[in-house]
């Protein structure tokens, strides 16, 4: 896909991989809505996802018409979506209802909101979608199960949504980069944010250590490459240490 005169939007914007997706994006042509709203920083764009919760049903639908009119204005002002990049995310494992609702949640309330403007059989040009997972969503991470949880659940759903568009005829293609430790706040505050596990963090400090880490420019071109290659549909790219892989599923049904 060439990107000059594609609308884009992305999540979790304003920092880290976010931001260097959005500039490789920019860089490329493409014109980026950075969030949903009019918030100054991700973190106030991730308390609005927190309200979305179990505890608080009387607010879900608020927020969640807040999204559709914010997707809704972003259509009508660059006359459609083609790509979203499902990046907004944290890792917490003291609040780990917290991370299942942002990480997993989110990537799956935004998917099914933006499905009405991307589908062909609503209307829509098709379009890519691109999930940032994780290493964590390939592999058990002791250190932090929530969080690791989470990404294995964005790669069954991307992988799911991949096999449902062609079924389907949506005309919407689904990836997902899955980033090993990347220099970000996240990876930063890890030690901080191992709630129960907190024991672990010398263990997380020599995982980094052993791994080592990439720059989320990196990852932002893994992104890139996702979005442009029209082939790419359910696939799924690590990249860790500068070095990158498809990754390979076993066959199940």
């Amino acid at each position: 896909m060439a990107l000059n005169g594609k609308t884009a939007v992305v999540t979790g914007a304003a920092l880290g991989i976010g931001r260097a997706i959005t500039e490789i994006l920019v860089k490329n042509g493409a014109k980026v809505k950075r969030k949903f709203s009019n918030f100054k920083t991700t973190e106030e764009e991730r308390e609005m996802e927190v309200r979305v919760s179990s505890e608080m049903k009387n607010k879900k639908l608020t927020v969640i018409l807040y999204f559709q009119a914010a997707l809704q204005t972003t259509a009508d002002t660059f006359g459609g979506i083609d790509i979203v990049c499902n990046n907004a995310g944290i890792l917490n494992e003291g609040e780990w209802e917290k991370t299942v609702s942002i990480n997993l949640l989110g990537v799956i309330r935004v998917t099914y909101l933006v499905l009405k403007h991307m589908n062909k059989l609503s209307g829509g040009r098709g379009g890519v979608v691109v999930n940032t997972a994780s290493m964590a969503g390939l592999g058990p991470f002791l250190t932090c199960p929530a969080y690791s949880a989470t990404k294995h659940g964005v790669v069954g759903f991307t992988r799911s949504m991949a096999l449902a568009s062609i079924v389907s005829d949506y005309g919407i293609h689904f990836n997902a980069v899955c980033p090993g430790f990347v220099q970000t706040d996240l990876m930063y505050n890890i030690p901080n944010n191992l709630g129960q596990f907190s024991h672990l963090a010398d263990i997380e400090k020599e995982m980094v250590e052993k791994m080592g880490t990439i720059h989320p420019s990196v990852v932002a071109e893994c992104v890139l490459e996702l979005v442009t290659d029209e082939r790419k549909n359910g696939d799924h790219l690590l990249v860790k240490s500068n070095q990158k892989s498809y990754v390979t599923f076993p066959e199940v049904l």
